[in-house]
């Protein structure tokens, strides 16, 4: 019906254009977007673009969704090196550099004309535009943007003893909390957790958070230099592999993102740490009372932001391009972006879209909507360099590599700053 529809609307429009000639031809968008990081978004963004599309009858959009972020951005640019048109796409924030160095995306700087448009680009909040930018200019706008938060369990905790609306908020309440919320059987096995953090999938933006927490950060803005092997960064990875071989609160080794959420569900887990874009899957199928909280701190508080920004790709016409970004502004406008928060659980990406009646509305009603917003004020990038894919998996193993036992912290660390620095050095 979605296609018939706007086939009809193309047909229609391009009659008016044959019979008066005073409007431009129906130009036609394609965009990649990513759908299996939070749960199914298909419906939702076809829903948004529907509504775009009724707004302005001359601008066809198809949307090509594809896996994971990477699997987008794969797709996006094989679609553009075969010559197949593609005008923007939602990505990784992170793949800001290696988009830049590909030559593949446009500032939006260079794009925008108006003071309107000058004032929407300033509109978003300040730490989910870390990301996006360089060199002075802002390449990506943030739209499905999470940060990591805490979801757990209150019946467990109060089966436990514990008040369920106090959640811990230091590494060492973590410990204890976690100690007491392990469940075994009478044979002395584990039926659940305390808590579990994921170490697959996404392991260095978890990494992120416990360095952030420990006074540390993982890169510098230009995206050239790693601090993997810095005593802070060491001490953090330490913390991490004790929780599961010292302090038994989780499974020694690695534990898999693409199903903890099922786990903490299944309630095999009672606390999780994953991306707020899990909140509305959790907030429809858990059969028992949660809660969600920031992440508990060491020296400070603090999550690395995540998800995916739009980019406008170079290899399109002026007027292509302008209608993108007329896309993008759609897509991020407050009401819009109010839609999108209420609907999947990211985030709401500016401070005008949590003033609209639907996010007012929807927070007043269920507070742990405003969690991921409010760690905003102790959130840091995610981790972002050139030769991204390279130095987040020479991380991604260190990690894994310890919590697994094959190396000490220190050890894997070492040996990913050194492979890290070697990858950056024609950056510096």
């Amino acid at each position: 019906m979605r296609n018939l529809n706007k086939q009809l609307l193309t047909c229609a429009f391009a009659s008016l254009v044959g019979v008066s000639g005073l409007v431009h031809a129906a130009s036609d968008l394609t965009m990649y977007y990513p759908v299996a990081v939070g749960g199914a978004l298909t419906k939702v963004v076809d829903g948004m673009v529907d509504k775009f599309e009724a707004q302005n009858p001359d601008i066809n959009v198809t949307a090509i969704y594809a896996g994971n972020y990477n699997d987008a951005r794969v797709k996006a640019l094989a679609a553009l090196k075969s010559g197949e048109p593609a005008q923007l796409s939602v990505m990784f924030s992170i793949d800001v550099h290696a988009l830049r160095n590909m030559d593949a995306i446009v500032a939006f700087d260079d794009v925008i004309s108006t003071d309107a448009e000058r004032q929407w680009l300033d509109s978003f909040y300040p730490a989910l535009m870390e990301n996006g930018k360089a060199d002075g200019k802002t390449w990506g706008v943030p739209f499905q943007r999470s940060t990591i938060v805490m979801y757990y369990n209150k019946d467990a905790f109060k089966a436990a003893g514990l008040d369920p609306e106090q959640p811990p908020t230091t590494w060492e309440e973590f410990i204890n909390v976690g100690q007491k919320l392990v469940k075994k059987d009478a044979a002395g096995n584990v039926e659940r957790w305390g808590a579990m953090i994921p170490s697959t999938g996404y392991p260095y933006w978890m990494f992120g958070a416990l360095t952030k927490q420990n006074g540390e950060v993982l890169m510098n803005q230009a995206g050239t230099e790693t601090y993997f092997d810095n005593p802070g960064v060491i001490s953090a990875l330490e913390y991490w592999q004790d929780l599961g071989s010292k302090h038994t609160i989780m499974p020694e080794g690695v534990i898999e993102w693409g199903t903890l959420r099922q786990n903490f569900l299944e309630q095999k887990t009672a606390i999780m740490w994953h991306s707020t874009g899990n909140l509305t899957t959790v907030k429809n199928k858990a059969n028992f009372d949660f809660g969600v909280a920031m992440l508990p701190g060491n020296k400070d508080l603090g999550s690395p932001t995540g998800g995916g920004n739009f980019y406008l790709f170079k290899q399109s016409s002026a007027e292509e391009k302008q209608d993108a970004l007329k896309l993008v502004k759609f897509m991020t406008s407050p009401e819009q972006a109010a839609h999108w928060s209420k609907a999947t659980g990211y985030m709401g990406v500016s401070a005008d879209a949590y003033e609209t009646d639907t996010l007012r509305d929807y927070v007043k009603a269920f507070p742990p909507a405003l969690v991921a917003r409010d760690q905003l004020m102790h959130a840091t990038a995610e981790l972002s360099t050139h030769e991204a894919g390279k130095v987040r998996k020479y991380l991604d193993d260190a990690i894994q590599a310890a919590l697994t036992g094959q190396e000490s912290a220190a050890e894997a660390l070492a040996g990913a700053q050194a492979q890290a620095k070697r990858a950056l050095k024609r950056y510096k």
